[in-house]
C-alpha cells in the first residue's frame, strides 16, 4: 500500500528557494574568486611597474657615479624578483601564470644577469651603452605587465558576466517566488476570505475547496467544519434562545422571590405577622397548596404551628402542638436538610403516627429546617396535591428562604433583646440621678430635721429658724430636681465653665458640711464638652457627699490639672480606711455610681486611702477629651494605700 507524501507549505517553499539560493550562493563565490584574481594580478602590475622604476633609478647612478645607493636598490630589486615569483603570502599578490607570461618573466630574469655583471660587477663606462640596454631592459619589464594586464583584462570580462548573470538570477527568482507565493499563499488566503464575507452575510452554507494537502488544506478544514457547526447553531438558535429565556425567567423569578422574603424579613415587627406574611410568600414560591411554619421549643422536644396557609382547618387544629418524631412533621435533627416526603408511597401510617396532611389529600410533603448556626428553630412544612421532586435549584432556593427566616426570627429575638437592656439601662440612668440628686438632698434634710429635735428639746428659737431656712433651702432644691428629672431626665447643664460649676459644687458642700474647701486649678486645657463636664461634677459631687458621710475631715482639696490631660483629684484629711480590711464591693453604691459615669466617658478613676491619713478620689480623663465615649473601654478604679 502506498502511502502519500504530504508536502507542507514550509517544505513546498523551500523547496522552491533552496536551488535559487544554491546559485546564489555559487555566484556569489565565482564573483569573490575572480575579485580576489583581479586584486593579486592588479597588486602584482604594481610590483613590475616598481621594477621598472628600480631600473631607471640603478641605471641613473650608474651613470651619474653616484654608487652609494646601488647595493640597496640591487636589494629592493632583487626582493620584487622574488615577490612576482613565489606571491605575496601577507595580501593578494601573485602573477596571473602561462606560458608566455613564464617566457617573458624568464627574459627579464635573464636581462638582469646581464645586467648586473656588466654594469654593477665589471662597472663599465660605456654610458651610451648604458642608456640603450636600460631601455631595452624596461621594454621587456613593460611586456611583462602587458601580459598580467591582459589576463586581469579576462578576469574584468568573467566579473562582468558573473554581475549580469546574478542580476538575471535575481530576477528570475523573484518572479519564481512570487508566482509560489501567490499560488501557494494568496490564493488560499484569497478563498478564505471570500468564504469568510459569505459567512457575514449569512450564507452558512459556503464551503471552501481543499486543493492541497498543506496548511491551508487542514485550515480550510476546520473552516467547513466551522461552517458546519455554526449552521447547525442558526438552526436550533432559536430553540436555544427559548430555553435560555426560560432559564432567565426563571432566575429572575428566584431573585425576585428572595428580594420579597428579605424585604418581608427587614420590615417585620413580630413574629406573628413575620410567619404569617413568610407562609404566604413561600407557598406562592414553591407553589405549594399549603403551608405549615411551626416554632421548635426549647431542647427541640415540641413544635408549635406558628401559621398555616392553605391547610384544612382541622388539620390546622389537630397540629397545633405536635412532638418531635411523633408525625411526619417535626425534625429532630439539626444537622439533616430538606427531606422530600412521599406520602402516596405510605399506604400506612406507623403506629401512633396521625395522617392528617393523607386525608386532607395531600401526596407529597417537604420538610425544610430552619436554623442558625446549626442550632434548630423550627420547620418549614410545604404540601402539595400532586407527587413533586424538587430540582437542586428549588431545593437551593426554599434552603436559603429558610435561612433568612431564621435570620428574621433571630432579629426579632435581639431586638426585644434590645429593648429589654433599653429598659434596664434607663433604670439605672434614673437610679443613679436619684442618686446623685434627690438622695444626697433628702440626707442633707435628714441631717436638718435631726437638728430641728436638737433645737426644739433646747428650746433655741435662733437655732430652730436657722434649721427651718436649711430645710427649706432643701426642700426647694429637691423640688427643683424633681422638676428637671421629670422635664429632661437629666441633671441641669449649664453655659458656665468647669471651673465656676466647681466653685459652686464647693461652695454648697461647704455650706451643708461646714467642713472647709479649698479649689486649686493649674494649666490652661482645652474647655470641656457640657455633657463631659456633667459627669465630672456628678462624679466630684459623690467624692465630696462620701467625705461628708464618712471621712470625719476638717479639710477638703479639689484640684485640677488641665495638662497634658485634665486632671481631678478630691483628697482630705478625715479618718481614711484601710483597703486591705474593708474590700470595696456592691453595698458602696457611691463608688459604684463614679466608676459607671467614669466608664461613660473613658476615664480613669483611682481611690488612695490609708487609715488616719485621709482619701484620695482621682480621676483622669484620656487624651484627646471626648465626651460620653463610645469605645467601651472600661475605667480603671484602683485602691491603694497612701504613702503620706
Amino acid at each position: 500500500m502506498n502511502k502519500t507524501r504530504h508536502w507542507s507549505l514550509g517544505a513546498k517553499l523551500m523547496l522552491v528557494g533552496v536551488p535559487f539560493l544554491l546559485l546564489v550562493l555559487l555566484a556569489t563565490a565565482a564573483t569573490l574568486w575572480v575579485s580576489w584574481q583581479l586584486d593579486g594580478g592588479a597588486a602584482a602590475v604594481n610590483e613590475a611597474g616598481r621594477m621598472r622604476m628600480q631600473s631607471y633609478r640603478m641605471s641613473l647612478s650608474i651613470g651619474t657615479q653616484e654608487t652609494d645607493q646601488l647595493p640597496q636598490q640591487v636589494k629592493e630589486f632583487n626582493q620584487s624578483l622574488a615577490t612576482l615569483k613565489v606571491g605575496d603570502p601577507e595580501r593578494p599578490l601573485f602573477v596571473p601564470w602561462d606560458k608566455d607570461t613564464r617566457a617573458r618573466f624568464a627574459v627579464i630574469e635573464s636581462d638582469w644577469v646581464h645586467y648586473q655583471a656588466r654594469w654593477i660587477t665589471k662597472k663599465s663606462t660605456d654610458f651610451q651603452s648604458l642608456r640603450d640596454s636600460t631601455i631595452a631592459f624596461a621594454a621587456h619589464i613593460d611586456a611583462f605587465v602587458g601580459g598580467i594586464e591582459a589576463h586581469i583584462a579576462r578576469w574584468t570580462a568573467l566579473l562582468h558576466l558573473l554581475q549580469l548573470s546574478m542580476l538575471a538570477l535575481v530576477v528570475v527568482a523573484a518572479v519564481i517566488l512570487l508566482y509560489t507565493g501567490y499560488l501557494f499563499v494568496l490564493e488560499p488566503v484569497g478563498q478564505l476570505k471570500q468564504a469568510i464575507e459569505k459567512i457575514q452575510t449569512g450564507d452558512f452554507e459556503t464551503r471552501v475547496l481543499r486543493t492541497s494537502s498543506d496548511e491551508f488544506g487542514t485550515l480550510a478544514d476546520g473552516f467547513n467544519g466551522m461552517a458546519e457547526h455554526l449552521q447547525s447553531m442558526y438552526k436550533h438558535l432559536e430553540a436555544k434562545v427559548a430555553e435560555k429565556t426560560a432559564e432567565l425567567q426563571e432566575k429572575t423569578e428566584r431573585l425576585a422571590s428572595l428580594y420579597e422574603v428579605t424585604a418581608l424579613v427587614a420590615n417585620a415587627t413580630s413574629l406573628e405577622t413575620l410567619a404569617q406574611q413568610f407562609a404566604q410568600s413561600v407557598a406562592r414560591v414553591a407553589r405549594a397548596d399549603g403551608v405549615a411554619l411551626r416554632w421548635s421549643s426549647q431542647g427541640n422536644l415540641r413544635h408549635l404551628m406558628l401559621a398555616a396557609h392553605g391547610l384544612p382547618l382541622t388539620m390546622v387544629d389537630a397540629e397545633q402542638c405536635i412532638y418531635t418524631g411523633g408525625c411526619y412533621c417535626g425534625n429532630n435533627n439539626a444537622t439533616s436538610g430538606l427531606k422530600v416526603i412521599p406520602i402516596h408511597a405510605m399506604t400506612t401510617a406507623p403506629e401512633g403516627l396521625p395522617r392528617h396532611c393523607a386525608k386532607a389529600g395531600f401526596e407529597t410533603l417537604i420538610a425544610i429546617p430552619v436554623r442558625l448556626h446549626e442550632r434548630m428553630m423550627g420547620e418549614v412544612d410545604l404540601f402539595f396535591h400532586a407527587r413533586i421532586n424538587p430540582s437542586e435549584a428549588e431545593i437551593s432556593l426554599l434552603e436559603v428562604l429558610s435561612t433568612h427566616l431564621a435570620s428574621g426570627m433571630e432579629n426579632l429575638r435581639l431586638h426585644a433583646l434590645e429593648k429589654e437592656a433599653a429598659v434596664s439601662q434607663e433604670r439605672h440612668l434614673l437610679a443613679r440621678e436619684l442618686h446623685d440628686s434627690i438622695a444626697q438632698s433628702l440626707a442633707f434634710l435628714k441631717i436638718q430635721v435631726l437638728l430641728m429635735r436638737d433645737a426644739l428639746k433646747s428650746g433655741s428659737a435662733p437655732e430652730v429658724a436657722k434649721t427651718l431656712e436649711e430645710i427649706d433651702l432643701g426642700v426647694r432644691e429637691s423640688y427643683s430636681d424633681v422638676r428637671e428629672l421629670l422635664l429632661h431626665f437629666r441633671t441641669r447643664t449649664n453655659a458656665e465653665d468647669i471651673e465656676s460649676a466647681l466653685a459652686t459644687t464647693l461652695q454648697k458642700f461647704e455650706h451643708q458640711s461646714g467642713i472647709q474647701s479649698r479649689l486649686d486649678i493649674q494649666g490652661e486645657g482645652m474647655p470641656l464638652l457640657p455633657d463631659l463636664q456633667i459627669q465630672v461634677r456628678h462624679i466630684v459631687q459623690e467624692a465630696l457627699s462620701n467625705v461628708r458621710k464618712h471621712a470625719r475631715a476638717s479639710q477638703v482639696w479639689l484640684d485640677v490639672q488641665q495638662q497634658p490631660s485634665w486632671r481631678f483629684e478630691v483628697r482630705d484629711d478625715g479618718i481614711g480606711f484601710d483597703p486591705d480590711r474593708h474590700p470595696l464591693d456592691e453595698t458602696h453604691v457611691g463608688l459604684r455610681i463614679m466608676a459607671e459615669r467614669a466608664q461613660r466617658i473613658a476615664a480613669k478613676l483611682e481611690v488612695i486611702s490609708t487609715p488616719a491619713h485621709g482619701s484620695s478620689v482621682i480621676l483622669t480623663l484620656p487624651l484627646p477629651a471626648h465626651p460620653m465615649s463610645s469605645s467601651g473601654i472600661p475605667p480603671v478604679l484602683t485602691v491603694s494605700p497612701s504613702q503620706v
